[in-house]
Parts: structure tokens; sequence; C-alpha cells
């Protein structure tokens, strides 16, 4: 028994998950990484303000120790070079066109559109880049001639400053190699396809997204970025992203750069949302190391762990799969050695020195429980996501037409308290059991007849099918909680408890009741044979 519960004790404390990061593992995997005041710092020594000013907000959200230090040197910088702050730092393609040690009336970090707005702006750009080399470049200017729009207003139109000053500021990214690679190539091919059929297409959803960066970020800022995301999708959900989460947009941008994969960013953030963004910022509390770690896996954090030791969370994060099977294999045999250790209480006498085959079922039904309830995210898909982009279209649903209605597909999401009831019906079904055993074992040590024992047992019938009666009964008294809405409604809430009925029933009575049975009537059959009289005796004075 003390063994047993060791090894349940050691099991639940080693930081290892399927679907689900330890909050432990996330701290070995930040040791000596930079924090997120360290990467400010990093930006600053390469004269990008703008992008440590983002950090520095960033820093605030995790409540870096190093904040007050990175302020400073922030402080510092902006004192040293104050006209570069509205741009977010210094840039060799803009210096020639907007002078940028001249002071523009901004103090502080400035949208870069505010700048490129102004007529002025545009004219000189518009000189500045009609002399590039480059083909993209060529190609992008060229869609300003383009009359056919679904959201902005033609450039040649009244009201086209704001397209052509996005058109400009991509031309000029464009020009400074701003954007991927993979981006670049993108937009090139999508400006020409535009211009050669006169119709913006899809190229006007870039310009729509890198309007709403330009609305937020600085010069450098938006630079940056943009370095990061791998495709127009990622340019797209960052644009979203500043529009729905402006309030956390300083620490989804630090989180991009602080692990160096806008994409992964992205993706976790629309598949877990509010809840996978305090994760990502539990992360960035432990530096670089962590952040990476859990974007790599993709998959919330275990907020319910135990406490962990350092030296096994670095253990199970160098080797995560053995981890994994060492705790579960931990879990199986110390369920079923406190059930063996319960059995041999129970039942009492002589016991095999081995636990039986009905223990080992038990056990690893036990051992599958106490993983459900470790792994809250096994069976509980992630609700949906506060930052999902959706498009909602209203249709109304009609009977006579089977198309609209709508398809729900089936999930293996649990409520928690369906995973308690699940659990408190196994445990009376394993009580159940011990008391059968105990019954059992009270027949066999006494000191009747074979035959005596036998009908005893068939007294006991009804005691040993009353986990079909529990189970029946558990299930009628969780369907009855489930229409008075005090557990979610979920079936298997309520037939697990039938399940487990059978399974208790079926082992007593063939595992147990059955053997015994045989082993009462084969003794019986012994014992008439040697009471009987032999041949020789049942002659009268016959001869031995």
């Amino acid at each position: 028994m003390l063994l047993g519960a060791f090894l349940l004790l050691a099991s639940w404390v080693l930081p290892a998950n399927l679907r689900s990061l330890s909050p432990a593992l996330l701290k070995a995997a930040g040791e000596g990484s930079p924090s997120i005041s360290d990467f400010g710092r990093q930006l600053l020594e390469r004269e990008k303000l703008g992008p440590a000013a983002l950090f520095a907000t960033a820093a605030r959200r995790t409540k870096d120790s190093g904040l007050a230090a990175l302020n400073a040197r922030i402080t510092e910088a902006a004192a040293r070079q104050p006209a570069l702050v509205p741009w977010g730092g210094w840039d060799p393609f803009l210096d020639p066109l907007f002078k940028l040690e001249e002071s523009k009336g901004h103090s502080g970090s400035t949208p870069v559109l505010t700048f490129f707005i102004t007529e002025k702006a545009r004219n000189t750009l518009q000189g500045y880049l009609q002399n590039s080399c480059s083909l993209g470049v060529q190609a992008l200017l060229r869609t300003r001639e383009v009359g056919v729009t679904s959201q902005f207003v033609p450039v040649k139109s009244p009201g086209g400053q704001t397209l052509e000053a996005v058109i400009l500021l991509t031309a000029l990214l464009y020009q400074g190699e701003h954007f991927s690679a993979p981006l670049q190539r993108d937009l090139r091919n999508l400006a020409e396809i535009a211009s050669g059929r006169m119709d913006m297409g899809e190229l006007e959803g870039v310009y729509l997204d890198l309007l709403s960066l330009g609305k937020r970020l600085d010069w450098v800022q938006l630079g940056e970025l943009l370095r990061l995301a791998d495709d127009r999708k990622t340019l797209g959900e960052y644009a979203h992203f500043a529009r729905v989460a402006p309030d956390d947009f300083a620490l989804i941008y630090a989180a991009a750069l602080f692990s160096g994969s806008a994409d992964r960013v992205a993706s976790y953030l629309l598949q877990f949302g509010k809840t996978g963004l305090k994760d990502l910022a539990l992360a960035a509390q432990d530096g670089q190391g962590a952040v990476q770690l859990l974007l790599r896996q993709q998959v919330p954090v275990n907020h319910g762990r135990g406490p962990a030791l350092s030296a096994v969370a670095r253990l199970s994060l160098a080797f995560p799969n053995l981890a994994l099977a060492a705790k579960w294999l931990g879990f199986l045999a110390g369920c079923c050695l406190l059930l063996e250790a319960a059995r041999r209480a129970v039942v009492g006498g002589p016991v095999g020195p081995r636990p039986s085959a009905t223990t080992a079922v038990l056990g690893a039904l036990c051992a599958a429980l106490i993983v459900v309830f470790t792994e809250p995210t096994l069976f509980n898909a992630p609700p949906p996501s506060e930052f999902a982009i959706r498009l909602a279209v209203p249709v109304l649903a009609t009977l006579s037409d089977p198309a609209s209605l709508k398809t729900v597909e089936p999930t293996f999401a649990m409520d928690t308290t369906t995973l308690i009831s699940i659990g408190l019906f196994a445990i009376v079904q394993i009580v159940w059991f011990l008391i059968c055993l105990r019954k059992i074992s009270e027949i066999a040590q006494s000191s009747a007849s074979p035959q005596l024992k036998l009908k005893l047992m068939e007294n006991e019938e009804n005691l040993f099918d009353g986990g079909l009666y529990l189970g029946i009964a558990g299930t009628a008294t969780a369907l009855v909680l489930q229409v008075l809405g005090l557990i979610q409604p979920n079936l298997l809430a309520a037939y697990s408890s039938n399940m487990f009925g059978i399974v208790c029933v079926a082992l007593i009575k063939i595992r147990h009741v059955r053997q015994f049975k045989r082993q009462l009537i084969l003794d019986g059959q012994v014992a008439l044979v040697e009471s009987s009289p032999g041949p020789a005796a049942a002659q009268p004075g016959g001869t031995p």
C-alpha cells in the first residue's frame, strides 16, 4: 500500500502531459534564456526604438523584473535621438526622403501612415519609387491605375488618397526588402495580375491589412513584423489582432519577435483565444525558451499541475515521451498495488504472491480515470477562440430543405462535473466488488461442508448481482441530475454507471463465483466418494 501510494504521488508530480504543458516545464525551458526586457535591450542596441517600446509594454503586462531598466534605456535613447522616436528608429531608405533628423512635430511613436497620407509625402515617395529598378516595385506602382476596387476608393477618384498612400507604403517596404521572401514573391504576382486585369482582386485584401497595421505601428515596428510574416494569411491575422485586441497587441507583437515565428503565435492565439494569450504571457515570464516551447507544442498550459522538482522537470524536458510513459505506468502500477492491498485486507486468509487478473483490470480502469483527471484538455475541446476570424451570414433554416439544417459534429469534450460523476460511479463499483470478495472469503473460510457452502453461495446471488442494480440506480440518478441542471447534459456520465456495473458483475461472477462454485462441486464429489462404503463392505459375511 505504501509503495502504491508513493508511485501515485511520484507520477502525479512528474511534469509530463499528452496535450498540455506543465508550468514546471516552461520554467525549465526558460532557464538561461533572455527575458522580455533583455530582448528589448537588444533591440535598443540595434537602434530599434519602436519595437523596444512595445517590448516595454509587454514587459509591464508580464511583470518583468527588468522593466525599470528597460524604460530607463528607452528614455535615454529617446533623449539622445528625439527625431527618430516617431519613426521608431533610423532607416537608410527613409533618411533621404523625410530627413529623419528633423523634427516633424511628433514626440512619441507615430503610425507610419500619418506621415505618408499628406500630398507632399505622396509626391516625394512617387518620385523616388518611379526610379526603382525593382520589377516588384514597378508592378505595385502600376496598381495606382486600377479603377476596379471593392472596398477602397480608386486612386484616380476623389478620396483615393488613402489607397495611394497604402500603395506607396507597400512599394517602399518592398524596395527596402522589409517583406519576407515568400510574401514578397506573392505580392509581386498579385500586383502583376491586378495591373494586367485592371481589377484589384486579392491584392486589395493585402492593402487593407497593411492599412490596419500602418494606422497602428510606426515604420520600424511594421518592418520588423513583416519580416516574420511568411504569407498573406499571417499578415491578415496580425491585422485582425490589431483591430480586435488593441490592448493586447503589444504582447502579441512581442511574442512574434521573441519567438522568431509570427505564424506560430497567430496559430496559437486563433486556436486558444484569450486563454492562450494568458498562457503566452505566463511563458514569457520564464524567458524566450519557454515561449518557443509553448509555441512549438501548440498546447495549453496545465494550470492544475502540482509541484515539480526542477531536476525532474529538466529530465522530462529532455525525454518527454519517456517521462509520459513512466508517468502512465506509474499510475497503473500504483493503482494495482493499492487495489491488491485492499483485496488482501478485505479477503484475508492466505493469498497468492502475485496480483490477480481482476486487480489488473480494475487497476487499469482506475489509472485511466486518473489520467483523464490529470489531463484536463484530453477530452475537453478548447472553447471557441475570441480572436477567431468569423464570417456570420444570417440564413433561415427550413425543415423542408434538409440542406439548410446545421450539422453538429460529434465531440469528445466533457465537463468537470461529468468526470467527477464517472469517477464516483467507478469508486462505488470498486467498493461493491470488494464487499463481494469479502463475502466469498467468509464462506470459503467457514468450517461448513462443501454442499452447505454451495447453498450459501447460491443464497448470495442477489449480492453478487448488486453491481447491476447500483449501475442502473447510478444511471437514473445521473439522468435526473442532468434534467435538474446540476450537471452538464452528457449521456456518457449516465451510461458509464451501467458500464461499470456490468464490468463489476462480470468480474465477480465469471472470475470468482464461477471458479469457487466449481471447486465446491469437485470438493463435494470427493467428500461423497470418501464417505460412501466400499464394494467389499457392501457384502455381509463376504471375504475381504
